[in-house]
């Protein structure tokens, strides 16, 4: 055997396993596996970052080790563009479109900098992992009763003003299809209130690796992009709109809808079109 059928045939006998791994959905039963063991070990290092950092920066440090550990062992690959954006010591709204759960754990995986999450108000509720949130710091955002939506809007403002970063899906949900959606002019109020810069994140393939409503886990590349900050201040109300449509634009530009399919290899721009 040549060299090179020795090399078809070993890269055969990776793809015939892959697809037996997706096919059976041993990636999804290998995680959740190790999640047993892993996810108690966590919440304590989490509880023990509270107890000495009240802050929640220690617990948000955890999770981040957290988040990558899941990531590792459930066969992601990360690529990241658009570092240089992030200006040191610089705070910003983060607004990143929103395809899977994976996107939490990538963000927090691969975000560099200490940041709060605006979350539904359900999550806060949910055993561990609402308790893990909450010692972190997020904030629960009540979407059924518009009062109770616009103080939580102000607790997070409070928040910015205090010195910390926040991230937002202005989707408001998922996406079914991959698509990047409308977005909701929530965030980018809370955005104009703070006058902190909002920085569109873009996330291609998370979709693919697990789709909305399914528990089938696709192991493959995901990309973050990070885009270039958009000046909130001096921005009127009546021009909300347009701040929302101009982040949309960036966050769509850099989105590559087939990326995992070409195994990690992007056929959109490098990075967003810079705005001001």
């Amino acid at each position: 055997m040549t060299p090179l059928e020795f090399a078809f045939t070993i890269k055969t006998m990776k793809k015939i396993l892959f697809d037996w791994i997706v096919r059976l959905n041993l990636a999804a039963a290998f995680v959740i596996v190790l999640l047993i063991f892993i996810t108690p070990v966590a919440f304590v290092a989490t509880g023990v970052a509270f107890i000495l950092d009240r802050s929640g920066n220690w617990t948000h440090v955890v999770c981040r080790y957290y988040s990558r550990i899941i990531l590792w062992i459930s066969f992601i690959r990360i690529t990241v563009e658009g570092r240089e954006n992030l200006e040191p010591g610089q705070n910003y709204v983060f607004a990143a479109n929103h395809n899977s759960v994976f996107d939490i754990l990538v963000l927090l995986a691969y975000l560099p900098i200490q940041f709060r999450w605006l979350a539904k108000e359900e999550l806060f509720k949910l055993p561990i992992f609402g308790w893990a949130m909450a010692m972190a710091g997020y904030i629960p955002i009540n979407r059924s009763n518009p009062r109770e939506g616009v103080r939580s809007l102000e607790r997070a403002a409070e928040k910015l003003r205090q010195g910390a970063s926040v991230i937002i899906f202005p989707e408001g949900t998922r996406s079914r299809d991959g698509r990047i959606q409308d977005f909701k002019r929530g965030g980018f109020t809370l955005a104009v209130k703070s006058g902190l810069p909002i920085l569109p994140v873009t996330i291609s393939g998370t979709h693919e690796v697990l789709p909305t409503k399914t528990l089938r886990l696709r192991p493959g590349p995901v990309k973050i992009v990070f885009g270039s900050p958009v000046v909130t201040a001096g921005v009127s109300r009546s021009a909300q709109n347009d701040l929302m449509e101009q982040v949309r634009d960036i966050v769509v530009a850099g989105h590559d809808p087939n990326y995992a399919y070409h195994g990690g290899k992007s056929e959109a721009p490098a990075a967003p079109p810079s705005s001001s």
